[in-house]
C-alpha cells in the first residue's frame, strides 16, 4: 500500500502525534495537518515539515476552507474539540474520503450514526472514537469478546501519570483539565446484571497492580471512556465497567473537591462579581499541575472473562508507555495520537468496511495492536 494522502484536522497534541505517525508510516504520499495557526509547530515536526508533512491554515469553522483541504483526501482524521466531528465527518463523505476522530461525546457519534447511508453509498468508512479511551481500550476489549463463547465480563482500566508523582493530587495534566472535570462529575455508565446503571464518578475504589516501576495503582469510576458499549452488550454480558487509573488517594481527594462545590459550573457571587468556581478551579490549578518536561506514563489494562469450549476463559491486555524523550512526545500523544493513525491506516488499507461504525465495532484488534507495535507502542495479551 502506498500513495495515501491523508488529511489530519487540528495542530495541537494528538493531531500533531497523529501527522508525525503518519508521515513515518511508508504508505503516505502526503499528510497535511491543518489547523488555524501553523505558525509554530511542535518541535518533533520540524524534520518532517515539506519532507513527508505539508502545514496547511484551515479554519474549522469556515466550511470552504475544510471541504478545500479535503479535496484530494483518501483518509481524514480529526483530532479536533469533538463539537466538530459530525461537521467535519459530513465534509469528509462528501469529499469521498474515509474519516476518524477522538470522539469524546456520545451523543455526537449518535448524530454521526446517521450519516451511515451517505457513507455507505460513497463507499468510505466514519470511525468515531479513536483516541485511547474511547479508542484503544474499545477495541481491545472488542478482540476478547470476539475470543470467547460467551462472555461473562469486560473490566477496562486506563490512566495518565505522571513517572514522578507530586503530592497533593499526584498527578499532571496530560491533555484538558476541563475535559478530566467532566469525567470526574459525570455519570458513568457500566453494566450490572445484563442491565445498563449509573454509577457516580470517583466511586468503586479498588488497588491495580502494575509490574514495577508503576507499582500500585487505584482504580475508581470516571465518565467518557466506555462509550456506548454497554448499550451495545445490554442483555448480552452481565458485567462491564470502565475505570480511570490513578496514584492511590487521588479519587478521595478530588470527591471532597467535587463535593464541595469548587468545581461546580454554576456561577457564586464573590465581592459582588459572578464567578464560576470551575472556571476558578483550573485558572488556579493547571498551572501547578503542568510539566514542561512532560515525562508522564499511561498504564491500560482490559480484562475479558467468559467461557470457550464450555471451560472458563479469559484475555488480558496490557500496556505501560511512557514518554518518548527522543522526539518529545507525551505517552498520552503517543497512545492517543498514534492510535487515531492507526485506525486511519486500517481504513486507507480497506480493513474497515463502509458505514458509520465506533472503533470497537469496526477495528480488528489484531490488525491494530501490531499497527501500534510497529510504531513502538506494545500491547500484551495473555490468555488463559
Amino acid at each position: 500500500m502506498a500513495g495515501v494522502r491523508y488529511v489530519v484536522l487540528g495542530g495541537g497534541a494528538q493531531g500533531s502525534a497523529c501527522a508525525f505517525d503518519l508521515a513515518r508510516g511508508g504508505d503516505a504520499e502526503e499528510v497535511v495537518l491543518a489547523d488555524r495557526d501553523v505558525a509554530h509547530p511542535r518541535p518533533f515536526l520540524l524534520p518532517l515539515i515539506g519532507d513527508g508533512i505539508e502545514l496547511r491554515s484551515v479554519d474549522a469553522k469556515d466550511v470552504r476552507q475544510v471541504a478545500s483541504a479535503m479535496e484530494r483526501a483518501d483518509v481524514v482524521a480529526c483530532a479536533l474539540p469533538y463539537y466538530f466531528n459530525v461537521d467535519m465527518a459530513r465534509l469528509a463523505i462528501e469529499a469521498g474520503a474515509h474519516f476518524c476522530d477522538l470522539g469524546g461525546n456520545t451523543e455526537l457519534v449518535d448524530e454521526q450514526r446517521k450519516l451511515t447511508d451517505s457513507a455507505v453509498a460513497a463507499g468510505v468508512s466514519v470511525v468515531p472514537d479513536c483516541g485511547l479511551a474511547p479508542g484503544m481500550v474499545n477495541i481491545l476489549a472488542q478482540g476478547g469478546i470476539d475470543s470467547m463463547d460467551r462472555t461473562e465480563s469486560v473490566r477496562i482500566f486506563v490512566g495518565g501519570l505522571p513517572q514522578h508523582p507530586k503530592p497533593p493530587l499526584n498527578y499532571q495534566i496530560v491533555y484538558s483539565m476541563e475535559g478530566v472535570l467532566d469525567y470526574y462529575t459525570t455519570p458513568v455508565l457500566v453494566l450490572e446484571n445484563g442491565e445498563v446503571v449509573e454509577k457516580e464518578a470517583l466511586t468503586g475504589v479498588e488497588p491495580v497492580d502494575f509490574p514495577g516501576p508503576v507499582g500500585r495503582l487505584e482504580a475508581f469510576f470516571t465518565a467518557g471512556g466506555i462509550s456506548r458499549m454497554p448499550y451495545r452488550f445490554q442483555g448480552e454480558i452481565a458485567s462491564m465497567s470502565y475505570k480511570t487509573l490513578r496514584y492511590p488517594g487521588h479519587a478521595q481527594l478530588m470527591k471532597a473537591i467535587r463535593d464541595l462545590g469548587l468545581v461546580d459550573r454554576e456561577p457564586v457571587q464573590v465581592g459582588g462579581c459572578a464567578v464560576s468556581p470551575r472556571e476558578l478551579f483550573i485558572e488556579v490549578v493547571s498551572p501547578r499541575l503542568g510539566n514542561p518536561e512532560g515525562d508522564d506514563l499511561v498504564a491500560m489494562r482490559v480484562e475479558v472473562s467468559g467461557t470457550r469450549g464450555g471451560d472458563p476463559a479469559s484475555v488480558t491486555y496490557e500496556m505501560i508507555d511512557y514518554f518518548d524523550a527522543e522526539h518529545g512526545l507525551t505517552a498520552m500523544m503517543r497512545t492517543t495520537g498514534y492510535s487515531l493513525a492507526a485506525v486511519a491506516r486500517l481504513q486507507a488499507s480497506g480493513t474497515v468496511r463502509a458505514g458509520v461504525h465506533t472503533a470497537s465495532e469496526a477495528v480488528p484488534a489484531e490488525a491494530y495492536v501490531r499497527s501500534l507495535a510497529d510504531r513502538g507502542v506494545e500491547i500484551a495479551r495473555r490468555e488463559r
